[in-house]
Order: structure tokens, then sequence, then C-alpha cells
């Protein structure tokens, strides 16, 4: 039974720029100490303090608004790496129910199937299993945020003029079919270890980003419309 049956039935419920520096689910990651002495570092520090901040003190719509004089990039880049964050640790919670025979295809639901391509190992739209899906999308975004040309780790350097329109949004978009293919098929799993709410609350957040940044379209959002609604 996927999110939409359960809620019928009334369930409720830079250098590194990854784990450490999540603000939904590592609340107090760094004393700002660590990290990048150039600048950038603690530019990230600030904001993920804003963002965390702001999460428990207002509504998630406030949440999603550029902090005054910021970059956006650098706003964008920074919800990157914590959605990441928080799809990694989803996952991994219930990745043993996400096997190739439980799960042959990265989908949600019947009407929407997923395939990959990375242009490198996968030159052309693969079929793969939601879980082989998952591993490469999490080793393509390691790349990604590894890559200094995409996600610049000095100040003096800005981020690529396409940064927004391209990179993020690619990224973006293949989060969102690990959201959905967690809501379709493992929300019950998802309860059973008590992330429901973590899950509800991330998914909401990223819903609102994307949708105030255009960083996601539509016709993308259509496989967790439903879900949208009842969050809403």
């Amino acid at each position: 039974m996927n999110f939409l049956g359960l809620w019928a039935r009334g369930m409720t419920s830079r250098p590194n720029r990854r784990a450490q520096d999540s603000i939904a689910i590592n609340n107090a990651a760094t004393d700002g100490s660590g990290g990048n002495n150039n600048g950038r570092g603690s530019v990230q520090y600030q904001l993920r303090q804003y963002a965390e901040s702001t999460l428990g003190k207002a509504s998630l719509h406030e949440a999603v608004l550029l902090p005054e004089g910021e970059s956006l990039d650098e706003w964008v880049a920074c919800h990157i790496v914590d959605f990441y964050n928080h799809i990694n640790m989803l996952f991994m919670s219930i990745s043993h129910h996400c096997t190739d025979e439980t799960c042959p295809q990265m989908c949600a639901g019947e009407a929407y199937t997923y395939r990959w391509r990375d242009g490198v190992n996968f030159k052309e739209p693969t079929l793969v299993s939601a879980n082989m899906y998952v591993k490469l999308l999490m080793k393509w975004i390691d790349g990604q945020l590894d890559d200094t040309r995409l996600f610049p780790t000095d100040l003096a350097v800005p981020f690529p003029p396409n940064f927004r329109n391209d990179i993020a949004t690619q990224i973006m978009r293949r989060m969102l079919r690990v959201y959905a293919h967690l809501y379709w098929h493992h929300y019950p799993q998802i309860c059973q270890v008590g992330l429901a709410t973590m899950l509800n609350t991330s998914f909401t957040h990223f819903t609102l980003f994307v949708t105030k940044y255009k960083l996601v379209n539509d016709t993308e959002l259509q496989a967790v419309k439903d879900v949208i609604k009842i969050l809403a």
C-alpha cells in the first residue's frame, strides 16, 4: 500500500558539502569552525543556520524565501545539499525493502517509469531497478557536488551561468523521482521506521522550494500531485 492508501486509512504521521551540512537532519552538525576558510564555507554555514532557525520558527513557506542580500545560486546550492542528505537518509532506512526483486524498475506507480542516463556509463536512457537508480543517482550527485566548476568552493569564483537553469534543475528533477518512489512504493516501511514525519516535512519543503524558484516543471510534479495536495 502506498502513501495515499495509508493516508485514507487515517495514518499521518563547502569543502565537504554533504552530511555534516544538512539543516534538517543534523540540527547541530557544526559549530562553524570547520570547513572551508576561503569564504564560501562560512557563507554556507550562515545560510544553513538561517534556514534552520527559520524552519524552527516559521512556516515552510517562509523557510524557502531567499535571505535578504544573499545569492540565489548559493541558496539553491545549499538546499541541493540538504535535500540530497534527506533523500540519502530516507532511502537508506528502507533500502533493504527496495531490491531488484521487489522494485525491478524505477517508477512511481504504474504511470511513471524513470530510466537512467548519465552520458558516460549510460549513454542512452536505460531501465534499471529502483535500488540501482538511486545508487547511480547518489553517486552522480556526489560527482556534481565535488566538481568545483559546477559548485565552486571559492567565493571569488562565481557559479556557472547555467547553474540554476540546467545544473540545479536536473539534480532536483532526479531527486524528485526518489521522493515519488518512496511515497508510491515504500511509505509503509517509512512509517515502520518512524520517519514519516521527516519524509513529509522534507518533501513539503522540497516542493515549495522547487516551485518557488522554478527548478522542477509541473509535468514532473504530476507523479506526486495528490501527495502535494494532501500535505498542503
